[in-house]
């Protein structure tokens, strides 16, 4: 049978471990029961397996040929969200709930995993499979990193893909590529002003903080639409904002937070000078003291065009031209998958896990809590991860 026709015939079992995993999330870098799950998952197949040491990753590495070297990820940490969605099989942990889908991820690799076993004499070379706790802010991939899993082989990996599943936007089954820039940096900017507090009533005995931060917050959006091209967009979105305890007294002090998204390296840099620049100028001007920490996350997430073109030929020969689209913009979310490429070639899928029969546009976006996805793509998750290994070692489509 073919490697699509095998997965089909698994898709009862990947949505019982899809189940499972959804039923019992973990958030963080320390997945004690994922791991488990997962080793135990891939117990009794050719593998190679080892875990990690500063978190509860998982790596396997399959024995093929003396071809390219392939590494395929899949990120397997929840959110601190309570889940809303009335399923069977939603969370029993308290306020935490796969709501990115990483759960699908999973399912998916381990699907490839034993599929690729069952196809090993067609590999033509070794395969990594990168099960990643932690990208949900805690730069899981970098921590991998860190620990050596682009030479779990003996070798550098010659190319790297991963793929995330989407709860709206993309149609149902549809995957997505895209050449370049494909998901933003996210930094963050951490800002205290430090002020005189006094009476409401008297503002002119006191040094208000809470001005200067007004002024801080529009003043970051005008510097955006001045100072930076339109054709390479900077977000900057203030999502926490503290000042004083009643509408009469002036604090001493107010804070706010924001989040920084930009495309390209140029972008980032120019935002990391300018906006510490610009928050001190309003400082001085509003005689208060301002403590900026501009703290960066996670890279611009960058596909390589020739593995990005590779993985959209392996789609349309897999699947058929139709359910393949180029995404015509970047998202504004951020990967820490982005680690990974920046150190080796590869590419980022996207495939549209929306349930059937409902409108893209109108379903629940990640990390909702009343997010749906649609088991029915685990086996076609499952089939690309290992077709792309297939065909990036050298063996021809089966």
């Amino acid at each position: 049978m073919s490697v699509h026709e095998d997965a089909r015939a698994m898709q009862g079992d990947l949505a019982a471990l899809r189940h499972a995993l959804h039923a019992e999330p973990e958030v963080g870098l320390e997945l004690p029961r994922t791991q488990e799950r997962v080793l135990a998952e891939l117990d009794g197949l050719p593998l190679e397996l080892t875990t990690g040491t500063r978190t509860t990753s998982v790596t396997g590495v399959l024995r093929g040929g003396d071809g390219p070297t392939v590494l395929l990820r899949a990120d397997m940490d929840a959110l601190p969200v309570r889940e809303k969605t009335g399923l069977d099989y939603s969370s029993r942990v308290p306020d935490t709930m796969h709501a990115c889908g990483h759960d699908l991820h999973t399912t998916m690799l381990v699907g490839a995993a034993r599929l690729l076993s069952q196809h090993r004499e067609r590999l033509g070379g070794d395969v990594v499979f990168m099960f990643q706790p932690g990208e949900e802010g805690c730069d899981g991939a970098g921590v991998m990193l860190d620990e050596g899993v682009l030479h779990a082989a003996g070798r550098k990996v010659d190319a790297a893909f991963g793929m995330h599943v989407m709860s709206a936007q993309i149609p149902h089954g549809r995957f997505m590529t895209r050449t370049g820039p494909m998901l933003s940096a996210a930094d963050a900017l951490e800002v205290t002003v430090r002020g005189a507090g006094g009476h409401g009533s008297a503002p002119h005995s006191a040094c208000d903080p809470v001005t200067a931060v007004s002024e801080m917050v529009t003043s970051l959006q005008t510097m955006v639409t001045r100072q930076f091209d339109i054709f390479d967009p900077v977000v900057i979105s203030v999502g926490s904002l503290h000042a004083g305890t009643a509408n009469n007294v002036i604090p001493d002090l107010a804070t706010f937070e924001a989040t920084v998204r930009t495309f390209s390296p140029l972008a980032r840099e120019r935002v990391m000078e300018s906006a510490p620049r610009l928050l001190r100028g309003i400082a001085a001007a509003h005689r208060v003291e301002v403590d900026v920490d501009y703290v960066p996350g996670y890279p611009p997430t960058v596909t390589d065009a020739d593995e990005t073109a590779f993985a959209a030929r392996t789609v349309e020969a897999v699947f058929g031209p139709e359910r393949h689209a180029t995404l015509a913009d970047p998202l504004t979310g951020s990967e820490d998958f982005s680690r990974v490429l920046d150190a080796v070639p590869g590419s980022f899928v996207c495939l549209g896990a929306v349930p059937a029969g409902v409108d893209p546009a109108r379903a629940a976006f990640n990390h909702s809590p009343l997010v749906r996805y649609d088991d029915a793509v685990l086996a076609d998750g499952a089939t690309l991860y290992a077709e792309l290994a297939l065909a990036r070692t050298g063996a021809a489509h089966g």
